[in-house]
């Protein structure tokens, strides 16, 4: 019986599994090397905007747009194909605007889907193709917006579907904290947006 010692698995790192996307960056942008881009549209990442390892951005469903000032965490899935695409779907990707932060594991579809200005997509939710969240909307973890819904600005969405309006008037404060954030993990966050030009 040979030990464990001699019967090492060698991890390999994942590579592309698609075709390389077409990019337009921002020169202030920051994505790791681990990133997967995917898909024939091209994917626009705005200035300063953090795009963390192990992140995956598919535009093979449509064009995806991530604003100014974003941040997209690890393991996070941008341009999914819907799970019941309909016959004509819209081939519209994604656009994020400007300060809003997808965190991990969170799935957004493709298909005229919009994140609006300071979203924050919680840790395991998922937007369905089509949605609409407006701005400064907040999806707690494990949160689900189903496809083609059209969520107000300001709204809070707890996961068991209870929902709120955030009348706290912090946009600028938010933005800050957001800035900052920023600041830290351009130092954190090793950087080669030329590895996907």
């Amino acid at each position: 019986m040979a030990s464990s010692s001699t019967k090492r698995q060698s991890v390999l790192p994942r590579g592309q599994s698609g075709p390389k996307a077409p990019v337009n960056f921002s020169s202030s942008i920051t994505i790791a090397d681990s990133v997967l881009l995917t898909g024939n549209h091209t994917i626009n990442i705005s200035s300063e905007s953090v795009v963390h390892p192990r992140a995956k951005i598919d535009s093979a469903n449509g064009r995806i747009t991530i604003g100014r000032r974003c941040i997209v965490h690890e393991r996070t899935s941008i341009g999914v194909a819907s799970s019941n695409p309909t016959p004509g779907e819209s081939r519209d990707g994604v656009v994020i605007y400007d300060y809003a932060t997808v965190e991990a594991g969170a799935v957004i579809e493709s298909g005229g889907t919009v994140i609006g200005e300071g979203c924050l997509v919680g840790v395991g939710s998922r937007v369905g193709r089509g949605a609409q969240l407006g701005k400064h909307c907040v999806l707690t973890p494990k949160t689900v917006i189903q496809p083609g819904e059209a969520v107000p600005d300001f709204t809070v969405i707890y996961s068991n579907g209870t929902r709120r309006l955030d009348k706290r008037g912090v946009i600028d404060l938010k933005n800050k904290a957001q800035a900052r954030q920023i600041e830290v993990l351009r130092k954190l966050i090793p950087s080669n947006p030329a590895k996907f030009q």
